[in-house]
């Protein structure tokens, strides 16, 4: 019986817990906000974005045996939602540049790994600092351009943060995914 359970979640975490790796040439459509829960209480929120990143690591107990850790930026469609009555393309593409934010966190996270650790003994002594500063920067950014272009709203600040957010991408484009 616990068997049948654990397929039943597992299948069900596949079919409806989907989510979508950050690639250049794949942009987000209103179809992977698959979430019908509005889980803002601002009702000028038109769309949410949850994104993020995930990591693995492959180390040893051997201080100075090599760490490899692999950094994803992902976008959660199941905890992503719309107000279908108020998408548009111009919202959509502010919700695409939320990811490309993770996107753009991702790669200085990396570029930073990259640097710092390339030991398990490395790994054990810096990550978790690292990861620490990564994301509450990461977290702070994403605050400002909501907060900075009023979900979107501003379309001169909007514009400003897309050539910003590009710009970084550019910069440090030697540590997209390969």
């Amino acid at each position: 019986m616990k068997l049948g359970w654990i397929f039943c979640f597992l299948t069900a975490n596949i079919l409806y817990g989907q989510k979508i790796i950050w690639k250049e040439e794949q942009k987000l459509v209103w179809e992977n906000f698959k979430s019908s829960v509005k889980r803002k209480n601002n009702p000028d929120v038109a769309a949410y974005t949850n994104c993020g990143w995930e990591y693995s690591v492959v180390k040893s107990t051997n201080p100075k045996s090599p760490v490899t850790i692999e950094i994803k930026a992902v976008f959660y469609e199941d905890k992503s939602w719309k107000d279908i009555s108020k998408i548009n393309d111009y919202i959509l593409l502010h919700e695409q540049k939320h990811f490309d934010i993770a996107e753009v966190f991702v790669r200085k996270f990396r570029k930073i790994v990259a640097e710092k650790i390339k030991t398990s003994g490395d790994y054990d002594r810096m990550f978790k600092t690292i990861y620490d500063e990564i994301s509450d920067s990461y977290k702070n950014f994403q605050i400002s351009y909501d907060k900075d272009t009023h979900h979107g709203m501003n379309k001169e600040k909007q514009e400003e943060y897309n050539s910003i957010i590009s710009e970084e991408l550019e910069n440090l484009k030697s540590y997209k995914a390969p």
